[in-house]
């Protein structure tokens, strides 16, 4: 049986970072910069870098801006979850991921109650070599 993260990492396509940052300290820039790497198509969501790129990608406002898309990888704080999630379920995401320490029961039981596979307390990236994915 494939391990489930293994499965979301190698059919996702498009992924959302929510939070994504242009300060090359902050683990959103890092992971978004991994997964363009990696090979995914990566949009930032960030109404203040909206319109500029990082990682050779745009960054937009809204999720709504962000469309289409497989998976929602979020870092913003635990109780800004619950509209990202609401946000993701509406615009018919497969994933949202939670990155560690990002973490809210209700909005996971919420997004899994809806059909979305929900990733909590994890990185793409520990997850990825954990795997050992190709590089």
């Amino acid at each position: 049986m494939t391990d489930p993260i293994q499965q979301i990492l190698t059919t996702t396509r498009r992924i959302a970072v929510v939070g994504a940052s242009a300060n090359p300290r902050r683990a959103s820039n890092e992971i978004m910069g991994f997964l363009v790497a990696r090979g995914f198509d990566v949009v930032g969501v960030n109404p203040g870098l909206a319109g500029q790129t990082l990682h050779g990608r745009p960054v937009v406002a809204t999720l709504d801006d962000a469309m289409p898309l497989d998976m929602v990888d979020v870092f913003r704080a635990s109780d800004q979850v619950a509209p990202v999630m609401a946000d993701a379920i509406r615009l018919g995401a497969r994933t949202v991921w939670l990155q560690l320490g990002v973490a809210d029961a209700e909005a996971v039981t919420t997004g899994r109650a809806a059909g979305l596979q929900v990733v909590e307390n994890r990185c793409p990236s520990i997850e990825w070599r954990r795997l050992r994915l190709p590089t």
